[in-house]
């Protein structure tokens, strides 16, 4: 009877000595599922700082199982040492040897156990999908109204910048406008130059034609009062003898005129 117990316990001691002693492969099974578990979970990614916007998180499958709650890197792990029925071999004889050496007692626990585990079972297989389809849904609906709030909001402040970007060109609109105003101001200004600088040069153009008609005026009064002065002064010097004296001079001189007239119509 002992060696019929003790025979086990070596096979058992064996089992956990060989895993031991490969304890490198059992780690790196390990953080290979360790890696898939956490690539198979959502994780949060943090914002594009560059960008502005949260990425989206998208959902993976969870690793492969066996049995439906058996991890497949568990198998694996028996096909190296065992082969392809080590862990079928490995999960019946083990159950069986705890049943028969009473070290696991099926009492009424273990039926209740086996039910509410069969229980779960069918409820994972039949209600699972219906169940996380409506939760998804349930989630999608919450994202989206999340997102829509999101756009809903971007869209305003979108608005709210394209309003503050036409005030400034409207700002740049009036200072355009005041630049115009003040041009026109100059101008105003310089037509108001221009025309008082023609008020003066029309002026000073009659002052100085005032001026050369005068000079002209007086001029030609005294040319006439000198030429009167000189007639007066010949006339008063001018006697009877040299004015017959004159008569007769111009009187030879018409007759030798015409007698050199008279001869030239001869020739």
């Amino acid at each position: 009877m002992l060696v019929r117990q003790n025979k086990p316990l070596r096979v058992l001691k064996h089992i956990f000595r060989s895993c031991h002693t490969n304890k490198t492969s059992t780690n790196e099974i390990n953080n290979k599922h360790y890696v898939t578990l956490s690539e198979s979970q959502p994780q949060q990614q943090k914002p594009d700082d560059s960008s502005g916007q949260f990425i989206k998180i998208t959902r993976k499958e969870p690793g492969k199982v066996r049995l439906g709650l058996i991890p497949e890197e568990w198998f694996q792990f028996f096909y190296q040492k065992t082969g392809v029925t080590g862990p079928y071999v490995f999960l019946i004889t083990v159950p069986s040897f705890f049943f028969s050496k009473e070290i696991y007692v099926l009492e009424h626990e273990y039926y209740s156990g086996l039910s509410v585990l069969i229980v779960f079972y069918l409820a994972v297989k039949k209600v699972g999908p219906h169940l996380a389809k409506a939760i998804d849904k349930g989630v999608d609906d919450y994202e989206r109204k999340w997102t829509s709030n999101r756009d809903n909001d971007k869209k305003v402040f979108n608005d709210m910048i394209d309003n503050e970007n036409k005030l400034q060109q409207s700002m740049e609109g009036q200072l355009m406008l005041q630049d115009a105003k003040k041009e026109n101001v100059h101008l105003q200004l310089e037509e108001e130059y221009r025309q008082r600088l023609l008020v003066a040069y029309k002026t000073v153009k009659a002052r100085l034609d005032f001026q050369v008609v005068k000079m002209l005026t007086e001029k030609k009064f005294l040319h006439r009062n000198l030429i009167e002065w000189v007639v007066n002064q010949v006339l008063a010097a001018y006697t009877s003898e040299a004015e017959k004296q004159t008569i007769d001079n111009c009187i030879q001189h018409l007759s030798t005129l015409s007698e050199k007239y008279k001869a030239a119509q001869v020739h």
